[in-house]
């Protein structure tokens, strides 16, 4: 499995369509956990999802942490955040107590400049973003490679930074596939 991780607006969705491409599977941990939340929280759109206490987040994330430790399927990739900004503060966006369960080959950060960010959430008119500065952007992304760090070393996989800024989509989208290889 490979785990591809990165703040809302780093363009995740748009770099992991050439491993669609390639014949990857790509799973999508907050689809999973909305399946989960919605059902026994009534949690109604994803971009809630970060908002519910943080007992009931972690509950929802342990039953999809059991859901893919039963993946076994190699050419997987899990779309996720690597860290979640919640009202009371970051939560691992993959928690410590299963990832280590987990077959993991390599983490990838996907990253962009915090201007770029920014500009790609305004005209993103399918979610509920709530408006962030440029300064929490910067610090939610250096939580993001703190995080990073962590899960390497609990994974024993190496990790990776790709960095996508506006206009250079062709460039990451070749980068990125070579790590499919």
């Amino acid at each position: 499995m490979i785990i591809v991780m990165g703040l809302p607006g780093s363009g995740k969705s748009t770099v992991l369509s050439v491993a669609q491409e390639k014949g990857w599977k790509v799973l999508n941990y907050g689809t999973l956990m909305m399946d989960i939340a919605s059902t026994e929280f009534g949690v109604k759109d994803r971009d809630s999802l970060r908002t519910l206490p943080a007992d009931k987040q972690k509950r929802v994330q342990a039953k999809v942490g059991h859901m893919l430790s039963n993946e076994r399927e190699r050419k997987v990739i899990l779309d996720t955040h690597c860290s979640i900004n919640t009202p009371k503060g970051y939560l691992p966006g993959l928690p410590f107590s299963f990832l280590g369960a987990l077959y993991v080959e390599r983490l990838v950060l996907l990253t962009a400049p915090a201007e770029d960010i920014l500009k790609r959430r305004k005209t993103d008119k399918t979610r509920v973003r709530d408006a962030q500065s440029k300064a929490s952007i910067i610090e939610h992304d250096e939580m993001n490679r703190i995080y990073l760090g962590a899960y390497s070393v609990i994974t024993g996989a190496p990790s990776i930074i790709i960095t996508n800024p506006n206009g250079k989509i062709d460039e990451v989208r070749q980068k990125f596939a070579s790590l499919l290889e």
